[in-house]
């Protein structure tokens, strides 16, 4: 049987990167949707539960994505409210690429330190961004001692106190208004990653400098000037100034291969929902 995505779009022309690595991934039949309300969901949706019998829902299954992060949640709750017994298919939330992007750049990280976090101090720089968000919950998931940076203190508090309630830890806030404050908030740092905007650096050199402690930075940003100055966007595991570097692009061949795996893996069942933790968990299986 053909297997079919349904791929549901936040923004008004659904992403075409999305449906090429679909496509690149092995989809026999995409159907794209753009500017996708909650209150549509259901139906369209339903189009698809409806026209296979449940012993072949596995061959169809949903992408929710799009440049609105907190839409596109709205999108998977809506998804998740029509489905029932077994009239359910799976579903891939990776909405501006914030779910594999974060899980490369934490595999990464992991790697940088041989294969375990725990313990380890990090800093998410621009935490409070959908990319930051995603990297700081799993860093805290895999027993990091996680700091969330943002402009505001607020912001920064804010993320704190939901990651936290989400996997237990307690992560610590820090307001990077100027050098001084974010090089007392980041001292004795191991691992640093700035999720932040295109073009804006977050922390510069002489900042950076100035951690003795720090072993592993990961930019997240490809346009310069990059987010950590000193950072090449290529970098992949290469060598700055005695820490370990990835930049942008270093991270993407990874994001890539999660991506399409991702894909292909919602047509083994019908049932999986695939967010952060589980785009992770098939991150970590590619080895």
């Amino acid at each position: 049987m053909k297997t079919i995505l349904l791929q549901l779009d936040t923004d008004p022309q659904p992403s075409v990167f999305d449906a090429v690595v679909a496509v690149d991934a092995g989809v026999d039949h995409l159907f794209r949707h753009g500017n996708v309300a909650p209150e549509q969901v259901r139906d369209l949706v339903y189009g698809g539960l409806f026209t296979r019998g449940p012993q072949d829902l596995k061959h169809t299954a949903v992408f929710i994505g799009g440049t609105d992060v907190a839409r596109a949640e709205a999108l998977l709750r809506a998804a998740k409210d029509a489905f029932f017994g077994p009239f359910r298919v799976s579903v891939l939330l990776d909405p501006n690429g914030a779910n594999t992007t974060a899980a490369a750049a934490v595999l990464s990280a992991k790697a940088g330190f041989g294969g375990s976090l725990e313990g380890v101090k990090a800093a998410v720089l621009a935490a409070t961004g959908p990319v930051g968000q995603r990297v700081a919950r799993l860093l805290a998931r895999q027993g990091a001692a996680v700091t969330v940076s943002s402009r505001k203190l607020d912001r920064a508090e804010a993320v704190a106190r939901a990651i936290g309630e989400a996997t237990g830890a307690s992560l610590t806030p820090l307001a990077g208004v100027d050098a001084d404050a974010m090089a007392e908030g980041l001292d004795g740092c191991q691992l640093i990653v700035s999720a932040g905007s295109a073009g804006v650096t977050l922390l510069p050199k002489s900042v950076r400098t100035t951690l003795s402690d720090l072993r592993v930075m990961i930019d997240l940003n490809a346009v310069p000037p990059l987010g950590i100055e000193g950072i090449e966007v290529h970098d992949r595991d290469a060598d700055r100034d005695g820490v370990r570097t990835w930049g942008a692009i270093g991270v993407g061949g990874l994001k890539m291969k999660i991506h399409a795996r991702a894909i292909r893996a919602m047509f083994e069942a019908n049932d999986r929902i695939l967010d952060a933790e589980e785009v992770f968990a098939i991150g970590e299986a590619l080895g």
